[in-house]
This record gives C-alpha cells, structure tokens and sequence, in this order.
C-alpha cells in the first residue's frame, strides 16, 4: 500500500504541478490581452466600464467640481481681506493725519493767534485758574 499511496502522492503533485502551470499561462494569457486591449483603445475605456463605475465617476467628478468651487471661493475671500487690509491700513494714517491736524490747531499759541486774527477781544489769562475748596 506504501507504493500506492507514494504513485497517488505524486500524480497529485505533478497534476497540481500543472495545473499550477495552466493557471500561470491562463494569468498571462489574460493579461496579454488586457495590455493589448487598453493599448488598442477597446477594453479600458468601454462602454461596460463606464456602466460599472458610473456611480464613482459621477462622485469623482462632483468632488473635483467641489474641490475647484472651494478653492475659488477662497481666492475671492483671501482677495477681500487684502484689500480689506489696505483699506484698514489707509484709514489708519488718515485717522493719525486728522488726530495731529487738531492737535496742532488746539495748542494754545495756535488759539492765540486765531484769535488775534479774528479781532476777538478775548485774551488768556496770566494767573492759573483757583482752586476751590471745601470747608
């Protein structure tokens, strides 16, 4: 029985074997095809994949549509707060410009001369104000 089952052992081993040999040759096979097929044009891009993967070409698509909107909404918004930037920037100096335009119209040599100017019969006076106190 020994012998039998060492004959049984190998012819599985050697049909095993081969029909490791055709899967291989079938693989190729196949995949020469597939090469062949997609370097012609025929089998990547046919009707049958597009009806396959409708529903992930149709999401890929609305993503990158989502993807370029979002960016282009951002540009317009970064484009806003440079400008914005600017303008905060141009208030700012015009805001210190009017603070010393006052500032120099309100010191007392300036008020006295404005008021020499305009004939006001007003002077300042020579002594600090009182003070009051209580008792």
């Amino acid at each position: 029985m020994n012998e039998d089952e060492n004959r049984n052992i190998e012819a599985e081993e050697q049909s095993g074997e081969q029909t490791q040999k055709q899967r291989r040759k079938r693989r190729s096979g196949k995949a020469q095809k597939a090469v062949r097929g997609v370097v012609q044009g025929r089998s990547f891009l046919s009707w049958d994949f597009f009806k396959r993967n409708a529903v992930y070409i149709v999401a890929a698509t609305i993503m990158m549509l989502m993807y370029i909107s979002n960016k282009y909404v951002c540009q317009n918004y970064m484009r806003d707060v440079m400008n914005l930037k600017v303008e905060l920037e141009n208030a700012k100096t015009d805001c210190v410009n009017a603070s010393a335009k006052y500032n120099s119209m309100i010191r007392e040599s300036q008020m006295t001369a404005f008021v020499d100017t305009m004939h006001i019969d007003l002077s300042a006076p020579e002594q600090p104000p009182y003070q009051l106190s209580e008792k």
